[in-house]
């Protein structure tokens, strides 16, 4: 299980109180918080952390060269994070393969020399703004758009050439067709058909997820889990020089290099998918929350290794995660007890293979002070009394306090 430590790195000031100070990553991790609270934050560092390890083991830089002065900041910028960077900052990552520490603005990697428990990982961090991809015409011509929504569109485009007919979309009776010849993405109704780029915002930000969570899970779990690798040791040889020339090429920026490894990096055999997701719950209705969760989750037991990440703004969101963690439960004592007849009513709630093992599930909570903590438990399942659930209760008694000065009009004024 990788795990990271955060001090002092942007709106993150003391991070996490608990176990040392790290934040395990279960197979699902879940962020809350306020806006600026570092949700965002932790989940990109740990994508950048990962990046670094899997780079690392796959050879296309050594330990040299990302210890040198300003090579980890570098990696960081992919992220917009660069700037949280203070004289202060402390990150820590320990993986499978390495132990990666900076301290004092300077990283240190420490070297396992059994790599045998290390698996390529296929990283893919869903921006919040994705919604872009689906709703601006020539996206690659739009300047200052964060690095990894670029990263996202081009997994978003393998996504869609890999449709050779409509895909039934996780909501009633609509349809999602792409038409290669044209480029066009189509949502298909009942009795309408409109492009993509014209459906509501919640439909544009929503479907790129599905569809690339969907195609990665896909291709990852088709290409098998087993050995690391797949290619010949000539093959590998090649790639290696390939690399050797991408470092040499000074014309290159950091973040065109960082692209050109990822497409020499499909190459390479992926044991699981490690699906970082800011904001599910974007411009979507409350069961269309619901139903997305839920997709992400299918899609993330597809494989044993398989991560999902999510930050929220939702109360939503632990509802129905709390949901799928009783639906494990109630799914095993279905098996113990014969009683699969009761596995329909099961699926009318919480489809079954989107159910998940408490055990497998993490929530943190980020506060403004820049401290973060584990959201506790009752018998497995997450405390109600989390942040996002205290607002919603916040405006339960706001409304009782109105009725009381209401209630109070109604009083006879005594002269």
């Amino acid at each position: 299980m990788s795990k990271i430590r955060i001090k002092n790195l942007g709106p993150i000031k003391n991070g996490l109180e608990t176990n040392e100070g790290f934040i395990d990553f279960k197979g699902v991790t879940i962020f809350i918080g306020n806006q600026g609270s570092g949700k965002s934050t932790v989940a990109k560092v740990f994508s950048t952390m990962s990046w670094i390890e899997k780079a690392l083991v796959r050879g296309d830089f050594t330990i040299n060269h990302i210890q040198q002065y300003n090579r980890f900041q570098e990696e960081l910028a992919y992220q917009n994070i660069r700037n949280y960077l203070n004289e202060n900052s402390e990150i820590e990552y320990i993986g499978n393969a390495y132990h990666l520490i900076y301290k004092n603005e300077r990283l240190k990697v420490i070297d396992y020399e059994d790599k045998t428990n290390y698996n390529f990982p296929k990283i893919m961090y869903v921006p919040a703004e994705r919604n872009f991809v689906s709703s601006v015409d020539r996206l690659d011509l739009v300047k200052k758009l964060s690095l990894p929504i670029y990263t996202f569109l081009d997994e978003y485009e393998n996504a869609k050439q890999h449709i050779e007919q409509e895909i039934a979309l996780p909501f009633t009776d609509i349809k999602f067709e792409y038409i290669k010849q044209h480029k066009r993405s189509w949502l298909v109704g009942k009795d309408y058909k409109i492009e993509l780029l014209e459906a509501s915002s919640g439909f544009q930000s929503v479907v790129p997820l599905f569809l690339v969570t969907q195609y990665l899970t896909k291709t990852i779990k088709s290409n098998g889990n087993g050995s690391r690798k797949e290619i010949s040791v000539d093959e590998e040889k090649k790639i290696r020089q390939e690399i050797d020339n991408i470092y040499k090429n000074e014309n290159i920026s950091e973040d065109v290099r960082r692209v050109l490894l990822e497409k020499l990096s499909a190459r390479f055999k992926y044991s699981y998918f490690v699906n970082i997701v800011e904001e599910p719950e974007q411009n979507l209705y409350p069961s269309s929350q619901k139903t997305i969760l839920f997709e992400l989750l299918k899609y993330k037991n597809d494989t044993d290794k398989n991560k999902l990440v999510i930050t929220t703004h939702s109360p939503y969101i632990i509802n129905y995660i709390t949901l799928a963690i009783k639906a494990y439960t109630v799914r095993q004592k279905i098996h113990q007890t014969n009683k699969d007849n009761l596995m329909n009513d099961l699926a009318t709630i919480v489809p079954p293979n989107a159910a998940v093992d408490s055990s497998s599930v993490i929530i943190y909570q980020l506060n403004n002070s820049g401290s973060i903590e584990v959201l506790e438990d009752y018998k497995g399942l997450p405390s109600d009394e989390n942040y996002l659930n205290e607002f919603l209760a916040e405006s339960n008694d706001a409304f009782i306090k109105l009725i009381e000065i209401e209630d109070k009009c109604m009083t006879p004024v005594l002269s």
